[in-house]
């Protein structure tokens, strides 16, 4: 009665993909702890080194303007703090391009379908915040359909390409394979290398901190610590915003392809270890048959 059960048990585990789904959940929380404990390891020394630094600069702040005291000290963090949600600077009267205008106000509806969500400006009044769940509820499977669309259409005009120079070349395979190759090649360099240069020329920023701007907001991620045209002390031309948004609408659909690709990828090789896993599984059985063939016999 046990070799049964234990026969059917792993027929059933087998057929429920049991053990591809464990692996694939081993692997992920590995990698998700072993991302944190590197984030712990570089960004933890330096959280505490800046606590310390803070905690001097206040004591520093404290003994020159006794005046202000503690209290009075924590009404201005609070100022400041209500001044940059408001899109006032600390050091000034100027805003940026002043929030919650029309181009503002559509500039963070983007950010809310496609999931950027960057922070640095959110709805403060009740009414504002309900419609927002409202407009995230319908807008993100529709920004879902509409990138997935570009992105395929995008994938169809390099196919085509591919099958044209297939027709008039020899070498069909080395052809595809090197216009997908420069495709991608081109596409990073247009939507990470060419933003870079502009983030570093328009926003003061580093190449480093331009790179990560560039991958944080075209992965959806948006942490908010870096925010394009979003400065009040610096005066953008008109033209700004709008490559920026041409170059996030573009850029999200062409890393979801990639995303896409790297799916199936992932797929393949699911397919791939659960094909072996039923080949060994046909050669055990298949062992075990002539046995219990044998033992029949001898009966």
């Amino acid at each position: 009665m046990l070799p049964i059960f234990s026969g059917k048990l792993c027929q059933f585990l087998c057929v429920s993909r049991f053990p591809s789904i464990l692996f694939l959940g081993i692997i992920y929380v590995a990698y998700v702890l072993v991302g944190g404990l590197i984030f712990w390891k570089l960004e933890g020394w330096y959280v505490l080194q800046q606590t310390d630094l803070l905690k001097e600069k206040r004591m520093e702040l404290l003994e020159n303007y006794p005046c202000v005291g503690q209290n009075g000290l924590r009404e201005l963090a609070q100022m400041i703090k209500a001044a940059s949600l408001s899109g006032l600077s600390p050091d000034s009267n100027d805003t940026a391009d002043g929030f919650w205008k029309f181009t503002s106000s559509s500039v963070f509806a983007a950010t809310v379908v496609t999931t950027i969500g960057y922070g640095n400006i959110i709805p403060m009044t009740t009414a504002g915040q309900i419609f927002c769940v409202l407009f995230a509820l319908f807008g993100i499977p529709l920004n879902v359909v509409v990138l997935n669309r570009v992105g395929k259409y995008m994938l169809a005009i390099e196919r085509n390409f591919c099958d044209f120079l297939e027709k008039k070349i020899d070498r069909g395979k080395c052809v595809r394979i090197s216009i997908h190759s420069i495709s991608f090649v081109s596409s990073a360099f247009l939507y990470f290398v060419v933003p870079m240069l502009l983030f570093k020329e328009y926003e003061g920023w580093s190449y480093a901190e331009a790179i990560y701007y560039c991958f944080i907001t075209l992965s959806t991620v948006g942490f908010g610590d870096y925010v394009a045209d979003r400065n009040p002390a610096i005066h953008y031309p008109e033209w700004y915003s709008c490559l920026i948004a041409a170059w996030i609408f573009f850029g999200l659909a062409w890393l979801a392809l990639l995303i896409n690709h790297s799916i199936d990828l992932l797929e393949s090789v699911n397919v791939y270890m659960r094909g072996r896993q039923n080949a060994q599984t046909q050669v055990e059985e298949s062992k075990e048959q002539p046995e219990k063939g044998l033992k029949g016999e001898e009966t």
